[in-house]
């Protein structure tokens, strides 16, 4: 018999409470509601991400919780609406959501009805794409609520670059983005503040995982640490019938926040200067960005030498334990490329780390990426100077990759042996040994670990 359409019971670890190892239970799991995938988890890793939750000192955890968010699988069933997935095809889960309707829009997700019935007393355009840029947007035209909606919110102020668009090619059309304009198909992570916390429940505010009749919360939408789970169709990735779920499901987080910080975001140029800080998942992942992207030197820097000697192994052309040092890492940096480096990734978290990685970077030119979280961060000042004088300080969000048609791509590159995932991989473990993974991190004895189901 088949399973669709009801309740599955399975293998899953829970985390009842802060600083408490995970619990191997039963699980039910709901069948999936509108545009919603229930999948098999076939492989998951863990990360630095899921500690958080579990640390005493993390405001934003709420338990009963199902951790994991890197895994990959196969499709079980799918709910209504859903039109690109379908049961049996391998697909990874990804934190982050890329939806194709206008986030200038509504809020009330999925609506796609003409933009007349839902702001009627909108008035033509009568002005040029200039005229609007330089005065009001189309939002101080527009009713302050609709007799019709009035649960729907109208647009925040998005700018006046969307208000154009807005106006120009929206008007008295379908709120959602037509295949006409695919500069518009857009990543949207429903404004989330902190991704760690913010998404424990399904879009209609309820879980699918029940335990022992109590109700578990879900973990950055896609919870992996489950056999099956349930995953809005917006954080997932079709994969390739030939895919390795061994390895791709490293997409998920980790190497693709720190393989495109380096891409994407701070944009390596060949020939550049790197600084790496830190070398777990996330920063060796970086030094296989700039490798990649053609840098002359990469120096790595991690306090745990033998993660030097694997960075060494992925193309880092110097080494730097900081411990080893008789000053501040970033003088180091910056005596030894006469002046800073033009790229540095901060894949750790802290205060002090991020300060050491702006310092390590030129002034002019010099970009400082900031990757990694710590929970006992007070935040870093830096000073309008530091700034004025050329150096740039950004962040990433996954890499600033788009999940649904970047992750795909990523997992080709891997079959064709672009990029090394394998290297990534330290231990594989059964998912039953799920607290011995985690004992594995904190001790600084793996990269990643892969559990299987």
């Amino acid at each position: 018999m088949g399973t669709k359409g009801k309740i599955i019971k399975c293998k899953a670890a829970i985390a009842w409470e802060a600083n408490k190892p995970l619990s191997i239970e039963e699980v039910e799991v709901a069948p999936p509601k509108d545009h919603e995938v229930r999948i098999q988890i076939i492989a998951t890793t863990l990360c630095h991400s899921d500690a958080h939750i579990l640390h005493p000192q993390f405001e934003g955890g709420v338990f009963p919780v199902i951790l994991g968010h890197e895994g990959a699988g196969i499709v079980e069933s799918v709910g209504p609406g859903v039109t690109n997935f379908k049961p049996g095809i391998l697909i990874s889960a990804a934190i982050n959501q890329q939806r194709k309707e206008a986030t200038w829009t509504l809020l009330h997700m999925r609506q796609r009805r003409p933009l007349d019935v839902l702001m009627p007393k909108a008035k033509a355009p009568s002005r040029s794409m200039s005229q609007l840029w330089h005065n009001e947007t189309l939002e101080d035209q527009l009713p302050k609520s609709t007799s019709r909606d009035p649960d729907i919110p109208l647009l925040s102020k998005v700018g006046r670059v969307g208000a154009c668009i807005r106006e120009y090619f929206f008007f008295r059309k379908v709120i959602s983005c037509p295949s006409t304009f695919p500069f518009l198909y857009l990543f949207f992570p429903r404004n989330l503040k902190n991704p760690l916390s913010d998404q424990k429940l399904m879009e209609d505010g309820t879980s699918r995982f029940t335990c022992k009749g109590k109700a578990i919360y879900h973990f950055m939408g896609t919870s992996t640490f489950s056999q099956y789970t349930v995953v809005s169709d917006v954080n997932l990735a079709k994969l390739e019938n030939d895919a390795n779920l061994e390895r791709v499901c490293l997409l998920g987080c980790g190497f693709s926040t720190g393989y495109g910080a380096v891409i994407n975001n701070a944009k390596v140029t060949p020939g550049s200067t790197c600084a790496i800080f830190g070398l777990g998942g996330v920063g060796l992942s970086a030094v296989m960005g700039c490798k990649a992207s053609g840098a002359s030197r990469i120096i790595a820097i991690d306090i745990n030498s033998e993660k030097l000697t694997k960075a060494k192994a992925l193309g880092a052309t110097d080494c730097l334990n900081p411990k080893d040092l008789d000053k501040p890492i970033q003088e180091v940096i910056v005596e030894m490329t006469s002046g800073g480096v033009d790229f540095a990734f901060e894949c750790v978290g802290g205060a002090k780390i991020m300060r050491a990685a702006l310092d390590s970077v030129t002034v002019g030119w010099g970009v400082c990426t900031i990757i990694g979280v710590n929970l006992n961060d007070n935040g870093l000042n830096v000073s309008a100077m530091e700034l004025l004088m050329g150096r740039t300080l950004t962040g990433t969000s996954f890499g600033g990759w788009k999940s649904v048609t970047s992750v795909p791509k990523l997992a080709a590159d891997y079959k064709n042996k672009k990029l090394d995932l394998d290297a990534l991989v330290s231990h594989t473990l059964p998912f039953d040994k799920v607290n011995e993974a985690f004992d594995l991190m904190y001790q600084g004895k793996s990269i990643r670990t892969v559990l299987l189901f």
